[in-house]
């Protein structure tokens, strides 16, 4: 999963680098409110982390953005010196889901960091099986069963519909699949990613008759959303995504 860090304070900006890593997050650093707009219109963060007190814009306004464009918006944490009772109510206002004031203690940080994240992710059913509805995953067969019947995947596939049913009604950026998925491989051919969709919304029939739509999104990514789920739980951050037609196979 990958955090955004937004602070103007190369210290704290550390010290969040650091916690966040600690836990087992790719962190990607930014000093400036305007710069981490424009990496949000073009790929997803599991978390954002924002000081407010920024040379460009305010902090607050980073997260108004945040809940106005993305939907649905990742979890935000606000982080700053100011911690009186109404500096705390106009930044939950703005668009936080926790406030946290400096200076930034790492434990705290990431008791922080792992609560917002276990309310807006959701967590592995079982050991060994991971349940979305009617499609279970078995992490060490390596396989899927949707409405009973068992399909094998490869390691890549299975990583692939795993990450798309965990992030249900979720545009997911290309970068965030590549790197979530493949990692850091170098001679990674880029229709690698594409040829994977086209095969897993093959065999496990993700097509709108069998309740699924795995959508491309032009210039940004894909989304898997259930059919019939509400409008508003299945609108792409609105300034920078649009829905493309379903690539044909």
């Amino acid at each position: 999963m990958k955090i955004a860090l937004l602070d103007d304070d190369p210290v704290q900006l550390e010290t969040m680098s650091t916690t966040a890593q600690g836990l087992g997050y790719r962190a990607v650093l930014f000093s400036r409110g305007q710069a981490l707009i424009s990496a949000l219109r073009k790929d997803t963060f599991d978390l954002l982390i924002v000081d407010w007190n920024l040379p460009d814009r305010s902090g607050l306004e980073v997260l108004a953005w945040a809940r106005t464009n993305l939907r649905p918006p990742p979890p935000m944490l606000l982080v700053t010196s100011r911690a009186e009772d109404e500096d705390i109510v106009a930044g939950l206002n703005a668009g936080a889901d926790d406030y946290l004031p400096k200076p930034l203690s790492p434990p705290v940080l990431a008791a922080r960091i792992n609560a917002l994240m276990r309310r807006a992710y959701a967590q592995p059913s079982a050991p060994g099986a991971e349940i979305h509805g009617d499609t279970v995953f078995h992490e060490s067969a390596g396989a899927v069963t949707r409405n009973g019947q068992t399909v094998v995947l490869t390691a890549k596939e299975f990583g692939l519909a795993q990450l798309l049913f965990r992030n249900l009604h979720r545009a997911l950026s290309r970068t965030y699949i590549l790197e979530t998925v493949w990692g850091n491989e170098p001679n990674l051919n880029s229709r690698s990613l594409d040829m994977h969709i086209s095969r897993i919304r093959t065999k496990l029939n993700l097509r709108p008759e069998q309740g699924f739509r795995l959508t491309p999104i032009y210039s940004y990514g894909y989304r898997l959303e259930r059919v019939g789920a509400a409008d508003e739980a299945t609108t792409a951050p609105t300034d920078k995504i649009s829905s493309a037609e379903e690539t044909t196979e």
